[in-house]
């Protein structure tokens, strides 16, 4: 009898032990075993259940779930507007020149002058598709004078442009693409825009491929930079750098607020100032372009100046440096000194904000003015003709 003890005791202490190592070593089969000899109350007991676990099929992971966009995120902004930001590559063949030798004593060798041969240039900015039908909308200097206009979409896809029409004197152009049902950016109201908004700038810079930066709304309506006739621009500091023109500036829902234009640099690359021409006036050369072939603004044909920069007593209103002969403003006996206060009841304290008023009007519609002559009040009545264009001007 106490062999038996002795043999069941060291049979006992046996399994223990390499129970315990199994738990030390393996703890994973140790609960496999334990599932095995005491299955879930939930569950009922079968043969189904002592399939060995690793000639089971592990199960396919769950996919995670969408994870929401951290706190602050712009993400959403950018996934909006960037689908609808295309890259602009240009094409020019520069026609050869004919120069002059350096050297007079060069002539018997080369003949009495020297040819020098075509040249190609290619260019590089931005885009903005507007409409699904394929309009998309950049700056006029992005491609001027092109042979050939190339548009490269977000997604890869890549379609000869044609130019619809341009506006030099707002750097904007309108072009179109044989492509159809393409994602088009949606605008924004810029009446509500203040500064210290946050904005995002989407572009193609320097080439790398479509890039989001971020900043603030600085100023608005920047205007005397001689970068354009029409100058009314939105100043930020979000990074805009060359081939970023043409480009979206967009709000934090991704809807367009302008179309990125100039920056101020000395170096080449971004400081901080970049400007943007207005969802307000993209409009007007948009629907200008589509309806007329250009864009059709009024013209009174006065030399308009700052009241402040003249030393003005009143430094509201603009003055009247000058009125051209036989102008709708020489007609309506609009006089050099006189002080324009309001343009159909709508106050202009510049010389920039007159320019634009009246590029508003319509043409052959009379509009009144108030005007201020010798301190003396009197509301006169002009009616704008169309504007010449920057060639045509006199």
């Amino acid at each position: 009898m106490k062999r038996f003890w002795l043999i069941f005791s060291q049979a006992v202490t046996v399994c223990l032990a390499a129970y315990f190592v199994l738990a030390t070593l393996q703890p994973g089969w140790v609960q496999q075993l334990n599932r095995l000899a005491v299955p879930p109350l939930s569950q009922s007991f079968s043969l189904g259940s002592l399939a060995t676990p690793w000639n089971t099929p592990a199960p396919s992971p769950l996919p995670p779930s969408p994870q929401p966009a951290a706190p602050g995120s712009l993400s959403a902004a950018a996934k909006a507007a960037a689908p609808a930001v295309v890259s602009v590559n240009t094409h020019e063949t520069l026609a050869g020149r004919t120069l002059r030798p350096a050297l007079p004593g060069l002539q018997g060798l080369f003949g009495p002058f020297i040819e020098e041969a075509p040249r190609e240039q290619n260019g590089l900015g931005s885009g903005v598709i507007v409409a699904a039908s394929g309009l998309i909308v950049t700056n006029n200097h992005v491609i001027a004078g092109a042979d050939q206009i190339k548009i490269t979409l977000s997604d890869g896809r890549q379609a000869p442009a044609k130019l619809i029409g341009a506006d030099p004197e707002t750097d904007l152009a309108v072009l179109q693409i044989p492509l159809k049902d393409l994602p088009a950016v949606q605008f924004s109201d810029t009446e509500t825009m203040q500064v210290g908004d946050v904005v995002l700038a989407i572009g193609n810079p320097f080439g790398v491929g479509q890039t989001v930066t971020s900043g603030i709304v600085s100023a608005l309506g920047r205007n005397q930079l001689g970068l354009n006739t029409f100058e009314n621009f939105i100043q930020t500091d979000a990074a805009i750098n060359p081939g970023n023109s043409g480009g979206a500036l967009v709000d934090v829902y991704g809807r367009l607020l302008g179309i990125n234009s100039a920056i101020y640099s000395r170096s080449g690359g971004n400081m901080g100032i970049g400007f943007a021409i207005p969802v307000s006036t993209v409009k007007q050369v948009l629907n200008g372009i589509l309806k007329d072939g250009h864009v059709v603004r009024g013209w009174i044909g006065i030399e308009p100046r700052d009241a402040s920069d003249m030393g003005s007593d009143n430094p509201q209103g603009v003055l009247v440096g000058g009125v051209l002969v036989d102008a709708p403003a020489a007609k309506a006996g609009l006089k050099a000194g006189d002080l324009i206060l309001q343009v159909n009841q709508h106050p202009v304290r510049r010389a920039a904000d007159l320019l634009i008023q009246v590029a508003a009007l319509t043409p052959g519609q009379a509009v009144p003015f108030l005007v201020s002559h010798d301190g003396k009040l009197r509301e006169i009545s002009i009616t704008p003709k169309q504007r010449p264009t920057r060639d045509a001007a006199p």
